[in-house]
């Protein structure tokens, strides 16, 4: 990724209600709205959720309560082919696919398709055998932080490290703290790994959301930080990226009202539009961070500024005073930073009123 280039990721994730045609469908509206990758969700619901799994609240309110959440998983799942029509799709347009893993067999099928990296989800983060698995595929890693305290972070971040590393120890919490607090396994995570700020609810109250946060991981544990945005309308999303987000992610829909777990708090295909347009502008608006003259401005400079001017006809010879100079627009003549240094000196000609005083 450009390191001036906020990374915009439109969130299908299972907004196509298991249907390839609105994949399809969801694929160009994000490449007409101007993302840079459309993300879906990749996962064998057998392999992520018990036959006793609960629904998420939200889940509840925007799916069949009676229904289980396997159940719910298992209508939303993509096939084989379905993920290469997709992959297809996607190349043909321009626009970088992307899915996320929720099981290890996921991950072998995305790098059997060729994704350009991996996105661990918030609800992933204590998986260590998938942390492990992702990080052993040598991809790029995108990872959420949704539920996690800085403590999940940091394990999370030791796993992958260890896994980048491939080290002969056995795998467990004490060895992936060894090497997350090596050089070593740092310089790898540095390389490879982005962490999103996210809170997960659906949608995220605006007071818990914690903008702050990014700034948080990016302190403590110097990495490349981005948002997961779950709250409703693009403000937010235009605000991270004011404040430093290199990935915004935000969920899209063809149409809210469609029944399925995340349609309610997603944007619509206009407002995904409107989010990557604010994110471009805040990304032009933010430049490079040198306090200078900017071209647009220069020719201002001298229409507002001021100078030295004859406040009466001053005659050669005559000693510049209080009385006889004053400070006006424009500033094309001596600054008045300078007026005491002018202050006694004897005019060198003589000057009519209003006349701007030149050095």
């Amino acid at each position: 990724m450009n390191g001036d280039h906020v990374f915009i990721i439109a969130e299908a994730g299972v907004n196509h209600n298991g249907s390839l045609d609105m994949a399809m469908d969801l694929v160009d509206a994000a490449r007409e709205a101007g993302a840079d990758a459309v993300k879906f969700q990749t996962f064998s619901a057998a392999s992520i959720a018990s036959a006793n799994a609960a629904k998420a609240g939200y889940q509840l309110q925007t799916t069949d309560a009676g229904e289980s959440q396997l159940d719910m998983l298992r209508r939303l799942e993509l096939s084989l082919n379905g993920h290469k029509a997709l992959y297809d799709r996607c190349r043909k347009l321009g626009l970088e696919f992307m899915s996320t893993p929720f099981d290890l067999g996921s991950v072998d099928l995305l790098i059997e398709l060729g994704v350009s990296r991996l996105k661990v989800p918030s609800g992933e983060i204590t998986n260590g055998p998938l942390l492990l698995k992702v990080a052993r595929t040598g991809l790029p890693l995108i990872v959420s932080t949704g539920m996690a305290t800085l403590g999940d972070v940091e394990a999370c971040l030791g796993a992958l490290a260890y896994g980048m590393l491939d080290a002969a120890d056995a795998p467990g919490v004490e060895a992936f703290a060894q090497v997350f607090a090596s050089e070593e396994g740092g310089r790898l995570l540095r390389e490879r790994v982005t962490l999103l700020h996210c809170t997960t609810e659906y949608p995220a109250p605006l007071d818990e959301v914690n903008l702050r946060a990014m700034g948080t991981l990016s302190s403590a544990f110097g990495l490349p930080v981005g948002y997961s945005d779950h709250t409703e309308g693009i403000s937010v999303a235009v605000a991270a990226a004011a404040r430093g987000a290199r990935i915004i992610e935000k969920h899209f829909t063809l149409d809210k009202t469609l029944p399925g777990p995340d349609h309610k708090a997603s944007l619509e295909p206009r407002e995904l539009a409107a989010m990557v347009q604010s994110v471009r502008a805040v990304e032009s608006a933010l430049g490079h961070g040198r306090k200078v003259s900017g071209a647009a401005e220069l020719g201002n400079r001298f229409v507002v500024r001021k100078s030295l001017i004859a406040a009466r006809p001053i005659a050669k010879g005559e000693v510049f005073s209080e009385e006889n100079v004053t400070v006006k627009r424009p500033g094309t003549g001596v600054s008045p930073m300078l007026w005491w240094d002018w202050l006694g000196r004897p005019a060198d000609r003589d000057y009519v009123v209003d006349e701007v005083i030149e050095s």
